[in-house]
């Protein structure tokens, strides 16, 4: 079973940036999307950033211009960099592979924005 290791998240001032990392444990194949959506306290997950295997990418409105998804196929790793950020950012971000026949989950990483 593959597996998603997220990394790179933490606290930060508002305004400021941070880099999160995605990880899989092997080549995944056959994938039809990859990204990342956040939890809030009391709140539904929701998607920030999709990368679609046509090579799209989807951004939720409240990222736009601030946040951009990427990927490094060598290093079988997706990126989410996150400038301007904001105290409504702070939440869980997971890392998310969908493929034909299964959808992989990271365990999240924490970013809270606060001064």
């Amino acid at each position: 079973q593959v597996q998603l290791v997220e990394s790179g998240g933490g606290l930060v001032q508002p305004g400021g940036s941070l880099r999160l990392s995605c990880a899989a444990s092997r080549i995944i194949f056959n994938i039809n999307a990859m990204g990342w959506y956040r939890q809030a306290p009391g709140k539904e997950r929701e998607l920030v950033a999709q990368l679609t295997s046509g090579a799209s990418t989807n951004y939720a409105d409240s990222v736009k211009g601030r946040f951009t998804i990427s990927r490094d196929n060598v290093k079988n790793t997706v990126y989410l960099q996150m400038n301007s950020l904001k105290p409504e950012d702070t939440a869980v971000y997971y890392c998310n592979v969908r493929t034909y026949t299964a959808n992989i989950w990271g365990q999240g990483t924490q970013v809270t924005v606060s001064s």
